[in-house]
């Protein structure tokens, strides 16, 4: 999983890094509130860990604005030195979904995140099939049927496709993408992305007739909708939290 770190201490911050590090997900840094929300506008992740305060916006302002564009499925976790009532209520009431104080014990840190993800992400963990439509996905495997047939993919196309699939409705930036495909951040222009979603997209048939509809995002990077479960919902893209971050300050 791909998880945004906001913590101003840099030692402390590391700490969080090399703990989510070592239980394999991908981690983005930062010691400012203001550059996480600008990067979190033109990219997407999977979890937040904020501090509670922060430079020019703190944690509890990031929170907010996360929450203010729609981003509810989004998990966000405090680590924080603040250990008082007040502050655990307000993070909790305000959408955080736990607030760990600090020092932190890293073998249950590692496990409330990972406990929060399995929550946030279902599909993802627990199983080693998941029916989406007309698809089935073996995880275990590797392998994706459409109506019963398999269809033959290799092991990148597998983990775009199981991506997408697990993601349904939620745009997925491309350097998300990348990173969580191909293992690595995305740190230039390149046609990859975009050549490996039009090849999925004819491999796996994603097609109207087929439920789906693979969208392009502009300036962002890629959306499964499933038509079915769209039909009676208005499609509408979040605003991105550093438009309404500017928006709010600008108020």
């Amino acid at each position: 999983m791909r998880i945004a770190i906001l913590q101003r201490d840099p030692i402390m911050r590391q700490s969080i890094e090399k703990i989510l590090m070592s239980a394999g997900h991908t981690c983005l840094a930062y010691d400012d509130g203001l550059a996480m929300s600008k990067s979190l506008a033109r990219s997407t992740v999977d979890l937040l860990v904020l501090d509670w305060q922060g430079m020019r916006l703190s944690g509890a302002e990031v929170l907010r604005s996360v929450r203010a564009v729609g981003s509810d499925r989004l998990p966000v976790v405090f680590v924080s030195r603040d250990s008082t009532e007040e502050s655990m209520v307000r993070a909790l009431a305000g959408g955080a979904d736990d607030y760990v104080v600090l020092p932190l014990r890293p073998a249950e840190f590692r496990e409330r995140v990972a406990a929060l993800l399995r929550r946030s992400y279902p599909d993802r963990f627990g199983t080693t099939n998941f029916d989406v439509g007309p698809y089935r996905f073996d995880t275990h495997r590797q392998i994706v049927t459409l109506r019963g047939q398999p269809v033959q993919l290799s092991g990148t196309q597998y983990r775009l496709a199981a991506l997408f699939f697990s993601n349904i409705g939620r745009v997925m930036s491309r350097d998300h993408i990348f990173a969580m495909v191909w293992g690595r951040e995305f740190r230039e222009f390149t046609r990859t992305i975009d050549s490996h979603v039009s090849r999925l997209r004819c491999l796996l048939e994603i097609e109207p007739q087929n439920e789906f509809r693979l969208q392009p995002v502009y300036k962002s990077g890629y959306r499964l909708l499933h038509l079915r479960q769209s039909e009676t919902a208005v499609e509408t893209v979040p605003l991105p939290l550093a438009v309404a971050v500017e928006q709010k300050q600008a108020a």
